[in-house]
């Protein structure tokens, strides 16, 4: 399309005077909306004027096309508009394949650059009530932190790190704060005090109900030896009242796990010898080549550690009975076996059925029954779930956690605690707090109710208050699933800008 100004005078964008004297014409494009698909270019015919003010440092100017196109654009306001939101909502490459799609040619650079270039600003004041919380950059290694006005559910910014001192500048830098929600991380405390000294932090009470089962799982780690001791008790009672049952024969998997929880035991044996002589963890490492967590979570629990997996379905197991009845009719050859079990439905390979008739032929008598369910003992922090979930757990787990519970009096009372503080978290009830506090103060939870005490100011603003941090962790969500667009490797603004526009 081709066209051309019609005004017979323009105005100096230097100095404002208007002027009637043409100096010279061009011819400027700029690309609008496409037409039925079609990709439009629009042909403006301008001038240049002179300025009539001598002192003006603009002798020459080009008329302006107002509400069309910036001064030097290739690219009128409404396509700019539109492949902007374009790069909002899809990114660079995604986002230019759908514009070449319907018209609006643009490469990838050039729309991240049009995103950046129109990311919103930094709000001069921060909101009255403020969530503050860290989304990951790379989990375990770099984390950032989101703000959020809690009372519109908006973000309002995002911050490189997660470090005191950053919250602090930003808070500064923005009076008015006067409600900071946040989790119970000490340097999201220590950058508000700084930061905003006036403002009343509160607890997230999702985080507090953490704090309290992790406690439990502590208590419980501490007797990690007496889950053995529960555990064989429990297996055995239940062997001597189930049927007897006669196991597979070990594979060679479980004889390498046999052999590797034997060579566990052995090196055991030996840091708790050398503890017993009196040397310490770091000795104790050098020695023996483990870590120095490792010496001390040992050492710790009493016990080596044992890790076991239970045994998993097989493809081949609703057939096993069919394998037993033909092995005993003198069917030996697993290939005319496998051949019989596809006739039937199996879509097995000839290797399960070969490993299957091997297992059955050098294993006990073919008439036994199938093998009862393996239990696993629960780790510290499943049994911490269990106990805190009386509904989720079943017979054999039940069990262990009352034999458990019975034998070691510290874990009866730090769960009675636990459960406790839950119910005081969840009906805010301040009055208990502090009668919890006092009980808990010599008892199996005192590093618990010590931190709990240390921030008790927020504690009891959570209490009080109905400000939690979970619209925030909603927000985190979505900045994960934008970073996940991006592949993960958005910098910083580009990730901004998307957030606060989405």
């Amino acid at each position: 399309m081709r066209t051309h100004l019609r005004a017979t005078a323009a105005a100096c964008p230097g100095c404002g005077e208007t002027s009637a004297s043409p100096h010279s014409r061009y011819t400027r494009t700029l690309a609008d909306l496409p037409w039925q698909g079609r990709r439009v270019v629009i042909a403006v015919q301008t001038r240049r004027w002179r300025c009539p003010q001598p002192y003006c440092p603009r002798h020459v100017f080009a008329e302006r096309l107002a509400g069309v196109a910036q001064a030097g654009a290739r690219r009128t306001h409404r396509l700019g508009d539109l492949q902007h939101h374009l790069g909002l909502a899809l990114g660079g490459e995604a986002g230019a394949r759908l514009a070449g799609r319907i018209g609006l040619p643009i490469s990838p650079d050039t729309l991240l650059r049009l995103v950046r270039g129109r990311a919103p600003a930094q709000a001069e004041r921060a909101p009255r009530v403020l969530g503050i919380d860290d989304w990951a950059w790379r989990r375990g290694q770099r984390y950032g932190t989101i703000l959020c006005d809690l009372e519109r559910g908006q973000v309002i910014d995002l911050l490189p790190d997660r470090e005191a001192a950053t919250v602090a500048d930003w808070l500064q830098r923005h009076p008015g704060v006067e409600v900071v929600a946040r989790d119970r991380a000490g340097a999201y405390a220590d950058g508000v005090r700084r930061g905003a000294p006036g403002a009343v932090q509160v607890a997230d009470r999702w985080h507090l109900l953490c704090n309290g089962s992790q406690a439990l799982v502590q208590v419980l780690d501490r007797h990690r030896g007496e889950f053995s001791r529960v555990a064989r008790t429990i297996v055995s009672r239940a062997a001597a009242e189930a049927p007897p049952v006669e196991p597979r024969p070990a594979t060679k998997a479980q004889q390498r796990q046999r052999q590797g929880q034997a060579d566990r035991e052995s090196r055991f044996q030996h840091v708790a010898a050398l503890a017993r002589d009196g040397q310490g963890i770091r000795a104790i490492a050098r020695e023996t080549g483990l870590s120095r967590n490792t010496v001390r979570h040992w050492l710790r629990a009493g016990t080596a550690p044992t890790w076991h997996k239970g045994e998993r379905a097989r493809i081949i197991d609703p057939f096993v009975p069919y394998l037993v009845r033909r092995l005993d009719e003198g069917e030996s050859n697993a290939t005319q076996l496998w051949r019989e079990l596809q006739a039937s439905g199996f879509r097995g390979g000839v290797m399960s059925v070969r490993l299957c008739v091997a297992a059955l032929r050098g294993g006990p008598p073919r008439t036994r029954p199938a093998p009862n369910p393996v239990w696993r003992r629960p780790s510290p922090r499943r049994a911490a779930r269990l106990l805190l979930n009386n509904d989720e757990h079943g017979e054999m787990d039940g069990r262990f956690l009352d034999a458990l519970v019975a034998a070691v009096p510290e874990i009866e009372r730090a769960l009675a605690e636990v459960k406790a503080f839950t119910v005081i978290v969840r009906e805010q009830d301040q009055a208990g707090f502090g009668a919890w506090l006092d009980r808990c103060r010599d008892g199996p939870l005192s590093g618990l109710a010590e931190g709990l005490r240390r921030d008790r100011a927020a504690v009891e603003a959570a209490l009080a208050l109905s400000w939690s941090t979970s619209p925030v962790e909603g927000q985190i969500n979505r900045v994960k699933t934008l970073k996940r667009t991006m592949y993960g490797r958005a910098k910083l603004d580009l990730l901004r800008a998307r957030v606060l526009a989405a």
